[in-house]
């Protein structure tokens, strides 16, 4: 039994050929470094139940699925580590998991500058009116405009992680003054009671946060109220931290200027959605994060946590199951 309060405390491999299993999904994670240091077997959602309490890791490739949820087991065998091929966990966190002493780790570091890069692309296409600009195109339309400028306005940033720091990063560079808002305040971080006055002032509020109890719906009717008529909201963290049907109210009444969506309450998004037509909504399908080889490099990382697992070394990016995030360090 492993030290519960010592998060960090190698996790102990089995005597014998561990059993790894991955909840599959296209294309397979390359594995072949692991032959004859693993018996590699494979689940899918109906019969990652039936397989779950014969693993000793299980490898959640498959990060959109919601199936660890229902299929893990409460009592008996189960697997001692798992691993996401993703930076959120909320899709796998059961109260059952939570409760038992299988560590649980993520995909940290490998998407921090991909998705910095996107909403700086954002916040460039919309300040520079690129919609438009690509809609006047397609009509063959000349219209000129005056656009505007980035350097010199305001961001606030909602997720203190490594998200959330390397897009703080990537906006000052632009020279955006940018203020980051974590779980508590520390140095160069806001708490959540400074959130409500930088929105305010913000021309630019990036949702980039884990989805907890604590975030879950923190971008609501209420927050868009507070915003500026010529802010533009974007979200790149999770779907549920937005209330969609109030975020497309505030955009019909032009209480904000536009917004970004990547991440969804539900995905895909349904072709009968009305985000599909809201005001100054730009809507992309979950891909901020997922560059050329991006899938690689998540095969890389577990390969690597394989090998300390494998010499009894602590894990990196341990999720404190409580919390629903890596802690800072």
């Amino acid at each position: 039994m492993r030290d519960l309060s010592d998060p960090s405390a190698p996790v102990p491999a089995p005597a014998s050929t561990p059993t790894l299993l991955v909840l599959d999904t296209e294309p397979l994670p390359r594995l072949g470094s692991l032959t004859g240091r693993a018996r590699v077997e494979h689940a899918d959602e109906s019969t990652l139940a039936e397989r779950l309490p014969h693993a000793d890791v299980l490898l959640v490739w498959d990060f959109a699925s919601r199936t660890v949820r229902s299929a893990w087991p409460g009592e008996g065998p189960r697997p001692g580590w798992v691993h996401t091929a993703s930076a959120g966990v909320d899709h796998l966190m059961c109260p059952e998991l939570a409760a038992s002493d299988t560590v649980v780790t993520n995909a940290r570091g490998v998407f921090d500058q991909p998705i910095a890069e996107y909403v700086a692309a954002l916040v460039l296409g919309m300040a520079k009116d690129l919609p438009r600009t690509l809609e006047f195109q397609r009509e063959r339309t000349w219209r000129h405009r005056e656009t505007q400028r980035v350097a010199g306005t305001r961001a606030c940033v909602v997720g203190s992680g490594p998200i959330g720091r390397t897009i703080a990063r990537t906006l000052k560079a632009l020279d955006i003054t940018t203020a980051l808002v974590g779980r508590t305040p520390h140095t160069g971080i806001h708490g959540p009671d400074d959130l409500d006055r930088l929105i305010a002032r913000a021309d630019w509020v990036i949702a980039a946060a884990p989805l907890t109890e604590q975030t879950r719906g923190m971008f609501d009717e209420r927050r868009f109220g507070v915003m500026q008529p010529s802010a533009r909201f974007i979200n790149v963290g999770r779907g549920q931290l937005v209330v969609e049907d109030a975020l497309a109210r505030a955009l019909a009444k032009r209480w904000i200027a536009g917004a970004a969506l990547d991440v969804f309450e539900h995905e895909p998004l349904t072709p009968d959605s009305p985000l599909w037509q809201a005001p100054g909504l730009i809507v992309s399908p979950h891909m901020s994060g997922d560059t050329i080889g991006w899938r690689d490099e998540l095969g890389r990382q577990f390969v690597e946590l394989y090998d300390r697992w494998e010499a009894g070394r602590p894990l990196l990016n341990v999720v404190d199951k409580k919390r629903g995030y890596v802690p800072g360090r």
